[in-house]
């Protein structure tokens, strides 16, 4: 049996009493290690669960999934993802290639950023697509993302990727500062060019790092703002607020920077927006 577990998103007690069950039943236990981090490392997760861990990197999840499912039809083995299992696309290969190779799997689900985030006081089933921003550098700045308007980790050089060498960078997460700056970067540029802004320097957002830890942060900021908020250690995630209810623009004042909502205007008795 291959089991697909999630861990949560705070320390080593938010694995699920019936995940913590299945570790420590497993023969082997791998932890997914490029897309998401806890506030605590491997041996701390080592010792509560009373198990060793196998670190999974990309290379090893993508490319080399047959070593994850080794003998997994005879035997348990184990796949930690922090947060929920399916919060990465690349989980759902790892689970087709176990079906197409007629091994069972179980997954044991647990609290994501994508459902915890509502204690940001944002009302979860108005929250449109999830877009990732990418490290800019001298050379690269794409936009691609603006357009549809956790963090980079792992990631091969541009340089290298264009020579097909598999040579990563040290992982980095993106913080909200970093984020607002680049958001605001390609409004400025897309404003001199004549275009017609669907947000601006002014748009109320929140800035939400570590949720589920002890010292998680949550800040209602505008774009703008959000340049010089300091939200501290990852990972960090970024929310673009767009018609409000005015029960969210509540929430939304206990966690807000000075004037943060300031810009807001009432479009009619029941919404709000920037």
């Amino acid at each position: 049996m291959l089991y697909l577990i999630g861990l949560g998103l705070g320390d080593a007690t938010d694995i699920t009493v019936k995940g913590l069950q299945a570790v420590r039943g497993c023969s082997r236990v791998y932890l997914e290690a490029y897309t998401s981090i806890l506030t605590v490392g491997k041996e701390t997760l080592e010792e509560y669960y009373g198990k060793e861990l196998i670190l999974a990197d990309r290379d090893l999840v993508e490319q080399g999934s047959d070593e994850i499912l080794k003998d997994a039809s005879v035997t348990d083995v184990a796949f930690l993802v922090v947060g929920d299992p399916f919060g990465a696309t690349t989980h759902s290969d790892l689970v087709l290639r176990a079906v197409h190779t007629g091994i069972p799997y179980r997954v044991i689900h647990n609290a994501s950023v994508m459902n915890a985030v509502g204690c940001c006081g944002l009302q979860l089933y108005n929250f449109g697509e999830t877009v990732s921003l990418v490290f800019w550098t001298e050379t690269w700045r794409p936009e691609s993302f603006y357009d549809k308007i956790n963090i980079k980790v792992k990631e091969q050089t541009v340089e290298n990727m264009m020579r097909g060498k598999k040579i990563y960078e040290p992982p980095r997460f993106m913080t909200v500062q970093q984020a607002a700056n680049q958001l605001i970067q390609i409004i400025q540029r897309r404003r001199d060019q004549g275009e017609e802004l669907g947000m601006t320097e002014n748009t109320v957002c929140v800035g939400v790092a570590r949720l589920g830890a002890d010292d998680q942060m949550i800040r209602t900021a505008t774009l703008c703002q959000l340049v010089s908020c300091d939200l501290g250690a990852p990972l960090h995630s970024l929310v673009i607020t767009g018609r409000l209810h005015p029960m969210e623009v509540d929430m939304l004042r206990v966690n807000a920077e000075p004037d943060a909502l300031q810009h807001l205007s009432m479009i009619d008795s029941s919404t709000y927006t920037s």
